[in-house]
């Protein structure tokens, strides 16, 4: 469902402005739909009051809690169950924070990856991204929302502003905590400026080197890191947010001397922030994270040499809780029903 369709409907049943963002709002902030003191039937249509159960049930069907998964650092990743049975992943955050998933796949094929490896399955719409949102808010306070998770968000790009404009306006939810983020795609930095709800910019960049990003990223945009901090640098300047440059952290690939010298010469001086993640370690790939006490050395290193660095720990490492990693598991434990005898598994999607 897209939010777009939500309003088309709430207006066929004969909602007014007031009633639709009413309605909306209470719906992104989780907030039952009889909130308030006044009653109902003093202000809003009967059409529209006597759908709004079953429409407040199909709303919450849209994203159910399918499993919780606590990390000590106080995150908590969650498996959510969509309307058509499909699976993704949201990550409580420390601190407020939300994840949240905006594909089912992905089509990049980060090579590091666990949700790269099963290609893009379909879109999300913009109504499920805000229910994740509206979910989670019923387990505790969101006032941060990143959209990191599962898929590209510009690959999805009329839903995910789609979302980004309501959770920016009723849900609550101020415009530089909203977090966009991107391998880096033309279509995001000409449509992003143009919004009414303008996000804060997170950009991958993995590594300084314009060879290496190709293999990490096979599909990404063809931008070179100097080409992607420069638009990066021009978002920043105009909304007023430093951007947010990601690096994942791989043992022996991207944490070598030569790429902390290509850190300096890409972001020294910029208006934005590195967030250095070590690796969150998927079963079956190649890839490691370095020790934290490595990973911690290459921070002082960078904040010494004027790159404003933070180093951060992957949400959910204790829980083998990478993104993609959760869904995978539950996939493969699934198994069809067969009304013959042997049957043999089915393989994971």
């Amino acid at each position: 469902m897209r939010i777009q369709t939500l309003r088309d409907r709430l207006r066929a049943l004969g909602a007014r402005p007031a009633h639709e963002q009413r309605v909306l709002r209470l719906w992104a902030q989780a907030l039952p739909q009889d909130q308030g003191r006044r009653r109902l039937e003093d202000f809003m249509p009967t059409a529209l009051r006597e759908a709004l159960p079953a429409l407040s049930a199909e709303l919450e069907g849209l994203a159910r809690l399918q499993s919780q998964h606590p990390g000590e650092d106080g995150s908590a990743r969650l498996l959510v169950t969509l309307a058509d049975g499909q699976s993704v992943e949201s990550v409580l955050l420390p601190r407020d924070g939300l994840c949240v998933s905006t594909q089912l796949g992905c089509a990049v094929g980060c090579v590091f990856c666990m949700t790269g490896r099963e290609g893009l399955l379909r879109q999300l719409g913009s109504a499920e991204i805000v229910a994740q949102v509206a979910l989670a808010r019923r387990l505790r306070p969101v006032k941060k929302v990143v959209f990191m998770g599962m898929g590209e968000p510009a690959h999805n790009l009329d839903n995910v502003l789609e979302a980004i404009e309501l959770l920016g306006t009723e849900g609550n939810i101020g415009h530089k905590n909203l977090v966009f983020s991107t391998v880096g795609d033309p279509r995001a930095f000409e449509r992003l400026p143009q919004g009414r709800v303008k996000p804060a910019l997170a950009l991958s960049l993995h590594t300084s080197r314009a060879d290496l990003r190709e293999q990490l990223l096979p599909r990404a945009p063809r931008f070179t890191p100097e080409a992607l901090v420069e638009a990066g640098e021009h978002y920043a300047r105009l909304t007023g947010y430093p951007v947010q440059y990601q690096w994942t952290l791989l043992e022996g690939i991207n944490d070598t001397e030569d790429e902390l010298a290509g850190i300096v010469r890409l972001l020294k001086g910029k208006y934005g922030v590195l967030n250095m993640i070590p690796y969150n370690s998927v079963p079956d790939l190649p890839y490691r994270r370095p020790s934290w006490e490595r990973a911690a050395e290459i921070a002082r290193q960078l904040h010494r040499q004027g790159v404003l660095t933070k180093l951060r720990q992957s949400a959910g490492q204790d829980v083998d809780g990478g993104c993609g990693q959760l869904r995978a598991r539950a996939s493969a434990a699934e198994q069809p029903v067969h009304w013959y005898p042997s049957p043999s598994p089915s393989p994971a999607p």
